[in-house]
């Protein structure tokens, strides 16, 4: 039936059920296309029509009469000497010149770029880019060829390893912090979508749409960054510090054992009395004394407090002052046998060999006996 059918005048013409084809020719038996077969061209179409091996003509929307050599009823049996088929071969490729916005990009390997902050830092990124037929005739010749389906993934490895290629050199060029990357993303892609653009135009392609959706760093930068926020949220090194101390409290709260309890109760002590000496309370103006020169001669400064140092389950804990010594000995971290020092002693030794301390293990009751 087929052949029969080619006998006559055809009407070419091409809708589009699918959103990933790009080259379609029109199914003509043996391509025999008649004399005066008549061409449609839809919008968003554009037809090539090759003649015998050539392309004769570029068809923009609208009706044509194409003319031929091939004579209806006439052409086959003219043809004898070539088996009744005819030599002059006429086909016509429909390119679809609408945007094809599926198509994903991204970099299977990181881009490597010098940051001012970070020193060598490596990308990914991952985005989609559409793109749009320029010239029908140059993408025939150039990708498509005598396919009778040039679809958009024939073309996806290509414009991925294009656009890879491609955006190292924009990212290194482009002078901008990582930090400020996703600021400028969007100027990114625009710069993007023209070089790939001026790379696809001899193949008669263009890139109208170019996105990147993320600009990723590896783990541990991310990481350093997310710390370096936390101390930017505490203000400064001194508050950080507290706030990291405040942690292991709750760390050794959560200790079931005494020594964890009492490491707990002491700095939580010691932070009280360092927490307490920045704060200034806000107290109602005091009187003026009646003796000027008795107000200025106040009491001296106290003694400085001796700072001691406890070792515990092997390892360095403190400074404390005997306040905290005290929290300590009542959570049970501080016996008789566990291990003080302090400036001016020779060596590390037993709290209770240490005459200082011995006073406040002197109110500690001895462990309970055994249960029966």
């Amino acid at each position: 039936m087929d052949r029969i059918r080619g006998e006559f005048v055809d009407i070419v013409e091409w809708t589009d059920d699918s959103r990933d084809t790009i080259v379609w020719r029109f199914p003509r038996y043996e391509n025999e296309i008649k004399m005066g077969a008549r061409l449609v061209v839809r919008e968003s179409q554009t037809a090539v029509f090759v003649n015998e091996g050539r392309i004769a003509d570029v068809f923009t929307p609208g009706t044509y009469v194409l003319e031929t050599r091939n004579l209806p009823l006439l052409a086959t049996s003219k043809g004898w000497k070539y088996g009744f088929h005819s030599p002059f071969k006429a086909e016509v490729y429909f390119v679809n010149t609408r945007q094809f916005t599926d198509l994903k990009w991204g970099t299977q390997n990181p881009v490597i770029v010098r940051d001012p902050e970070f020193g060598m830092v490596r990308l990914r990124a991952f985005g989609a880019l559409s793109v749009q037929i320029t010239d029908a005739a140059a993408l025939l010749r150039e990708l498509a060829g005598t396919d009778p389906r040039f679809r958009t993934e024939e073309v996806r490895e290509y414009l991925r390893q294009l656009v890879v290629g491609r955006l190292a050199n924009a990212l290194a060029t482009a002078n901008v912090p990582v930090l400020d990357l996703a600021g400028r993303q969007d100027a990114l892609g625009v710069r993007l979508a023209a070089v790939v653009s001026e790379e696809l135009a001899p193949v008669g392609v263009s890139v109208p749409t170019f996105v990147i959706e993320n600009i990723s760093l590896p783990a541990e930068v991310e990481a350093a960054i997310d710390t370096r926020t936390r101390i930017g949220i505490a203000g400064d090194l001194d508050q950080y510090t507290r706030f990291q101390t405040a942690n292991a409290i709750a760390d050794a709260a959560r200790n079931p054992g005494g020594a964890g309890e009492g490491i707990g109760l002491g700095l939580g002590m010691a932070v009280g009395q360092r927490l307490a000496a920045g704060v200034t309370p806000q107290t109602a103006p005091q009187a003026v004394p009646a003796n000027p020169v008795a107000a200025a001669v106040g009491p001296p400064p106290l003694p400085p407090q001796v700072q001691w140092y406890v070792a515990v389950d092997g390892r360095q804990q403190g400074p404390y002052d005997l306040t905290s010594l005290s929290g300590l000995v009542g959570g049970g971290a501080l016996t008789g046998a566990t291990l003080v020092w302090r400036a001016g002693m020779p060596a590390w030794l037993p709290a209770g060999q240490v005459p200082e301390l011995t006073q406040l293990m002197a109110g500690t009751p001895p462990p309970l006996p055994p249960q029966v």
